[in-house]
């Protein structure tokens, strides 16, 4: 675990604690917090449950290029810029099959909110040997893997494939008792179902977005979160950014993984949740500050979001704390 520990800790995580079996790391900063548990599965192979809420702007360097990773993306996103300026967005079910001296050079969580898993596999010439023997029963071959998916060192993303998920999705809910001998069997249940995807088959649609586009697209989401008592059209904020109204409507999605206004919505819902039960302000007033004036229509949106009036879910809340 020495170069995934050196790599955890040159991204401002600290070790908070470790057995034989895993190790804890954890990260509280002003810009938020996260936790990863990382455990040592094979010579060579960890696997790192990884839970943010944050942002986080982490960059590579040059020590890890040894190292082969496969990450899901359980809830949030992950953001990927690579050095000629572009940006690889992954939602919900995406996998990511990468080596870490590949084109990206910075990963962060743009919705502040990532759960996922991260699997490891360690390159080096005296790790290799030794793992490709505990492998070869099976006749898995780490290099293959890499060869398969990364043949011209150009990251991989896997969108939505069932099987995939299915081996993940039993990742999150092994017993915390045998958890390193589970792991031990789906990592090998993993890497067979990886031998035999038919790539020819796969949707290896990949849409990037230049640096610039993003950057704005993150100015506008600043600007409309920052003011939410004022409305703005997608027109208007397609002139105010010099953006066309489908680049804007296209990278917007890309990025939150919502449409513009779906997006806005939810965020006013939440900071309208969050003003019931940390203030004593009327949901008259309360509505004005989430840019609602008809207040029937502020209580007709915030129950379909909570399934709860805004004084019902106040009163509910509050008695339970």
């Amino acid at each position: 675990m020495l170069e995934i520990n050196q790599f955890l800790l040159k991204q401002g995580m600290n070790k908070i604690c470790e057995d034989r079996v895993c190790a804890v790391y954890e990260m509280q900063q002003d810009r938020g917090n996260g936790t990863i548990i990382c455990y040592q599965v094979f010579p060579g192979i960890s696997v790192m449950y990884n839970n943010f809420h944050a942002t986080v702007n982490s960059k590579r360097t040059e020590s890890e290029n040894n190292c082969l990773s496969i990450h899901h993306c359980k809830e949030g996103r992950i953001e990927s810029e690579t050095i000629n300026g572009e940006y690889l967005y992954l939602e919900p079910g995406d996998v990511l099959i990468e080596k870490l001296d590949s084109e990206y050079s910075t990963c962060s969580f743009p919705l502040s909110h990532f759960h996922g898993i991260t699997i490891n596999i360690s390159l080096s010439e005296n790790v290799e040997g030794r793992l490709n023997e505990l492998l070869g029963y099976f006749n898995i071959n780490t290099m293959e893997i890499k060869k398969l998916f990364l043949s011209d060192n150009t990251p991989f993303v896997l969108h939505e494939e069932a099987m995939i998920n299915h081996i993940f999705g039993e990742l999150y809910m092994l017993p915390d008792k045998v958890k390193k001998e589970y792991l031990q069997i789906k990592i090998i249940e993993l890497f067979i179902l990886l031998k035999s995807i038919d790539l020819t088959q796969v949707n290896k649609t990949q849409q990037y977005f230049y640096k610039s586009q993003v950057e704005k697209i993150k100015e506008i989401k600043s600007l409309i979160t920052d003011n939410l008592d004022k409305h703005y059209t997608m027109t208007e904020l397609a002139k105010m950014y010099d953006l066309s109204l489908s680049a804007l409507k296209k990278c917007f999605k890309g990025v939150y993984g919502e449409a513009i206004y779906s997006y806005l919505s939810s965020y006013k819902m939440n900071v309208a949740a969050s003003l019931l039960l940390k203030t004593d302000e009327s949901v008259t007033a309360i509505a004005g500050k989430v840019g609602y004036t008809n207040v029937s229509k502020f209580s007709e949106v915030f129950k379909k979001n909570y399934g709860k009036s805004p004084m019902e879910y106040r009163k509910i809340n509050i008695q339970t704390e």
